[in-house]
């Protein structure tokens, strides 16, 4: 079964579009504690969340013993709620290589985001893993993606479009890893969701960031849509569980995207 299928699946059988991101914050760098902490997330959100999205920035903070921690984690996620890793790489090709082989051989994860801006040939050694995805990063949720990402372009494009071409490119070109976007709901509406190939989309900016669902009514997609809620959940509103927070916001998707 493929990425999209998979993911597809668990959307369909929870009825929740809600990937939680896993972002730890340990105080005095307890990793006994911030593990215990990680397992109770994912147990109490599991049956809302159609993916979860550990982001490596907050592991490697942590040290050697915080990628550890990150090992530990994926092991014991359920398996049938796929796992993005954002790790935002984009390096030349013999990096690449490595990186790719660093999160599909030996973490495992299902997909990965990856920064494109360095050109096709960065993305490449992603591209040839079976089961596994790649989400670029297209229109970012900070408000810094007016420097580059919406830059109009001599021909009346946008460079965000550069980056739906590399897309149509994996396609034509046979790439077996599946290749989706990462589009900031702040920065979402209805005509650029229309400018965008239909591909499996990552949605950041829900809750804390301030992005509004109705901003992607309209268009006819296909492709499974993951909206990821991250603050929100983990630290926003402690006296609410985990679980109670997640119930909210896939519900709130729900109604959204009419699931």
């Amino acid at each position: 079964m493929g990425y999209a299928d998979k993911l597809a699946t668990r959307i369909a059988a929870i009825k929740s579009a809600l990937c939680v991101g896993l972002d730890p914050r340990p105080e005095g760098n307890d990793l006994a504690a911030t593990g215990r902490w990680l397992q109770q997330v994912v147990e109490e959100t599991a049956p809302f969340a159609a993916a979860y999205k550990p982001n490596i920035a907050y592991f490697e903070a942590m040290g050697l013993g915080g990628m550890d921690l990150l090992a530990g984690l994926l092991k014991d996620m359920p398996k049938d709620i796929p796992v993005v890793l954002d790790v935002k790489r984009g390096d030349i090709g013999e990096t690449q290589k490595y990186y790719a082989r660093a999160y599909f051989e030996q973490l495992q994860v299902d997909a990965v985001t990856l920064n494109p801006f360095m050109g096709y040939d960065t993305l490449a050694p992603f591209l040839s893993s079976e089961e596994k995805a790649v989400y670029l990063l297209c229109v970012t949720s900070n408000g810094g993606a007016a420097d580059i990402e919406r830059q109009r372009l001599t021909d009346g494009r946008r460079v965000y479009n550069l980056v739906g071409d590399m897309v149509e490119r994996a396609r034509r070109e046979g790439a077996i890893t599946e290749v989706g976007l990462v589009v900031g709901l702040t920065n979402a509406d209805s005509r650029l969701l229309s400018e965008l190939p239909d591909a499996p989309l990552l949605i950041p900016g829900l809750g804390v960031q301030g992005g509004e669902l109705r901003s992607l009514k309209g268009g006819n997609r296909k492709a499974p849509v993951l909206i990821n809620v991250s603050r929100g959940i983990l630290y926003k509103n402690p006296e609410l569980s985990f679980a109670e927070k997640a119930r909210d916001f896939a519900t709130q998707i729900r109604d959204a995207l009419e699931l």
